[in-house]
């Protein structure tokens, strides 16, 4: 079947009334838990993981992709009106939304944060439909060495996600390798860690890990902190044409943010958050004539970071479908969706699957037609919801993780699983101890493991012959080697004491 008959047939199954019933629910969704400071994408997809369990994989797909669009987009929203990001990718929406805000351009800072999420989902998902067929070509070269060589170089970029401290997301990281071991041998099945518990003959299933990790424990610190978040107003006399006027007039830098996104969010354990940063200080130090100092207020320095965070989206779509890697903790979310449904993400989605593939491909772009419909819209909307007390919301997501994680294989043990990573997750959270390694720790062991035993396996040991051997192992060593030299402050002296003595 050719190309253009495959994305006609995904346009008659994405065009039904139920799907595009879904798509903008589910990007509702996705801005009003963006909107709320304390819920994330992560949290709201992880649940949605569980309640469609026992749906078909295209409508499955359809809402969770929906909601992740949603929420990256919708963090701006409490960004701009309390100077708290609703998500961490819409940390630097902050820096000038909030001055926005007590200027009284509230409105136009959400609205031209929604024409950026726009036009950056649209460049993201471009980048999707033509980037991975390319990169899926090249995957088919690769062999289980290849594969955790990928694997382990996921994991060594989370230290660029870590926060301030490499070591506790390095400790965080290591601590989901650790849960990810638990069950039986993939080669000898014997069991592994379950000290003589049948319940854990089956390893520990990753969402009700994320469900309590994420959900749970961040309901917990709410409840703790006991916070009322009051609205102060809400001025805007802007309309539409305002926004798009805006956009026109920072063209070039909208197109370069879009880019840069895409990229980002293309190499494994990178995710929206890093978009974000690096795109608002490219835009810092590019822009010339900024509508106001950055830092003051400036409509450039919250457009140039919602463009990237929504690019990102799809340029984190492409490891996950071509290499079966998460570019992300959603994207770590979505890959168990995918295999809860028996699809095996890798280079031979392209041949077997190419249908499905357009399909993820449409619903990114309709999303975010969506999003742009639905953020001009509802910006007032929005703003009014933020207003929910903590002491209704947070039970209520209490309520929603317990269910969740009972509905997964309706076991009492997976809601006990729940718990134990709540618990874990909030004194976590307490610790500034980033939660993001801990899933990707958890998604990636089991890969590791599995492809680290193939490949001693089918080379006998020879452990050298393995990875020294072939080009392509070659690459990625060097590649895992640059990332982790990079994370280094002895590295970062080196390249600072360089960089001044040329600005000289």
């Amino acid at each position: 079947m050719e190309w253009g008959e495959i994305i006609l047939k995904a346009f008659f199954i994405i065009l039904s009334p139920k799907l595009i019933f879904l798509i903008i629910i589910g990007v509702g969704a996705g801005i009003v838990v963006g909107a709320l400071p304390g819920l994330s994408a992560t949290m709201a997809t992880a649940l949605l993981t569980s309640l469609t369990f026992g749906w078909d994989i295209n409508p499955a797909i359809v809402l969770i992709i929906s909601v992740w669009v949603g929420a990256v987009y919708g963090g701006n929203k409490s960004s701009i009106l309390i100077n708290i990001p609703g998500t961490p990718a819409a940390l630097a929406a902050a820096f000038d939304g909030y001055p926005m805000f007590k200027l009284g351009e509230a409105s136009f800072g959400m609205g031209v944060a929604t024409i950026g999420s726009f036009i950056g989902g649209i460049f993201g998902a471009i980048v999707l439909a033509f980037g991975a067929p390319l990169v899926a070509k090249i995957a088919l070269r690769f062999g289980p060495p290849e594969y955790f060589l990928l694997v382990i170089w996921g994991l060594t970029a989370i230290g660029s996600v870590s926060g301030k401290s490499l070591a506790k997301g390095f400790l965080t990281a290591c601590l989901g390798l650790a849960v990810s071991t638990v069950g039986m041998d993939i080669m000898y099945g014997t069991g592994r860690f379950t000290f003589g518990y049948v319940q854990l003959q089956g390893g520990i299933h990753f969402v009700p890990v994320l469900i309590g990790a994420f959900g749970l424990a961040e309901a917990l610190l709410q409840i703790e902190k006991n916070e009322t978040i009051k609205l102060e107003k809400m001025i805007g006399t802007d309309t539409i044409r305002d926004y798009f006027l805006a956009f026109f007039k920072q063209f070039s830098l909208t197109m370069r943010c879009s880019f840069i996104g895409a990229i980002i969010g293309a190499i494994p354990g990178i995710g929206a958050e890093v978009a974000s940063i690096v795109t608002y200080d490219h835009a810092k130090h590019t822009v010339k004539n900024p509508s106001r100092p950055f830092g003051e207020g400036a409509y450039e320095g919250v457009l140039a970071p919602q463009t990237a965070n929504n690019a990102a989206l799809g340029g984190a779509l492409i490891p996950l479908l071509t290499l079966g890697i998460p570019g992300d903790a959603v994207t770590a979310v979505i890959l168990g969706v995918l295999y809860i449904h028996g699809i095996r993400p890798g280079p031979l989605v392209f041949s077997e699957g190419k249908s499905f593939f357009a399909i993820i491909v449409l619903v990114v772009l309709l999303a975010h037609f969506a999003l742009l419909w639905l953020g001009l819209m509802g910006n007032k909307v929005f703003a009014s919801i933020i207003k929910i007390p903590i002491s209704v919301l947070m039970p209520i997501v209490i309520a929603l993780s317990v269910v969740g994680s009972f509905s997964i294989q309706n076991r009492v043990f997976d809601v006990y699983m729940m718990l134990l990573f709540g618990i874990v997750g909030y004194f976590l959270k307490k610790g500034d101890y980033p939660i993001g390694p801990l899933v990707l720790g958890i998604i990636l062991g089991n890969m590791a493991d599995g492809e680290l035993r193939r490949t001693l396996a089918l080379y006998e040991g020879e452990v050298l012959k393995a990875f020294l051997t072939r080009p392509i192992t070659i690459l990625l060593i060097i590649m895992i080697a640059t990332t982790i030299l990079s994370q280094t402050n002895f590295t970062k002296k080196i390249i600072g004491t360089i960089s001044s003595k040329f600005k000289k």
